[in-house]
């Protein structure tokens, strides 16, 4: 077993939404983070993602926490919130003893945890400054709560102005595209104490990214965002974590692991 078993846990975030693949498949940040870990320290790492799209936070800890450290990980990487953030009431505090919760579960099984504020993607989103408004509260309180905690490694994004522009984002406007997440997985590798590739940091190879705008917008993105709030779904009903209860063995020079159906 490789001497670094990261593990990550989350929503559409964590799992790759937005950084789909030709053959269809999502790949993301924490995909690219395994693999550039690997890589850039020179050694095999073994890696698990347990995200899944859709996810409050509630659900988040409930769901994957207690697996993904049953996996006995080196290192677990949490996000989560940025759902809760799209919901008319949003208990800010709630949100924030979840994140404490983690911290101390990694505490007692002494885990190495890798804490991140999602993108901010309120820019191009209806009602957007509302959002933008409970995630800045949220992050403020997350950064401050750890402030005390340099052990834990941070990985913020929230108030990453240029990974707020629209040339990071997806054409929903809601989820990164692949410049969005190699941005982010350039942050964690550095969180580590590792150097990424400096490209990652602004991807040129990109075409321009389609936007949709009036209608078209909202015909294929807003309107079955809230026929899901009415009917009480979510884009991760009935799906599995693609890379959930088993370890994915990375070397350097490998190829980025991916897996589980576009959105």
């Amino acid at each position: 077993m490789a001497s670094v078993r990261y593990v990550a846990i989350g929503d559409s975030f964590t799992e790759g939404v937005g950084d789909e693949l030709p053959d269809g498949t999502v790949r993301g940040w924490a995909d690219l983070a395994a693999q550039g870990w690997a890589d850039a320290a020179g050694e095999p790492i073994a890696y698990a993602n347990l995200a899944i799209r859709g996810k409050l936070i509630e659900p988040i800890v409930a769901e994957q926490l207690e697996p993904a450290l049953a996996l006995k990980p080196t290192h677990l990487s949490f996000n989560g919130g940025g759902n809760d953030m799209l919901r008319p009431r949003t208990g800010i505090d709630r949100i924030v003893e979840l994140f404490d919760h983690v911290v101390r579960r990694c505490d007692e099984e002494g885990v190495k945890l890798i804490v991140l504020s999602g993108a901010n993607p309120t820019a191009g989103l209806p009602l957007g400054r509302l959002i933008e408004a409970r995630g800045d509260r949220l992050s403020h309180a997350v950064e401050k709560r750890l402030e005390a905690r340099p052990d834990v490694l941070t990985a913020y994004n929230w108030f990453d102005r240029e990974l707020a522009s629209g040339e990071f984002w997806s054409v929903d406007r809601l989820h990164m595209n692949t410049r969005g997440h190699h941005r982010v997985a350039a942050r964690v590798i550095e969180s580590v104490g590792l150097v990424p590739p400096p490209q990652w940091w602004h991807l040129r190879e990109m075409p321009d990214v389609e936007r949709l705008r009036g209608t078209t917008y909202y015909r294929e993105h807003v309107a079955p965002w809230v026929r899901r709030r009415l009917t009480r779904t979510s884009s991760g009903d009935g799906r599995s974590a693609k890379f959930g209860g088993r370890w994915v063995q990375l070397t350097p020079g490998g190829e980025t692991p991916s897996g589980g159906a576009a959105a």
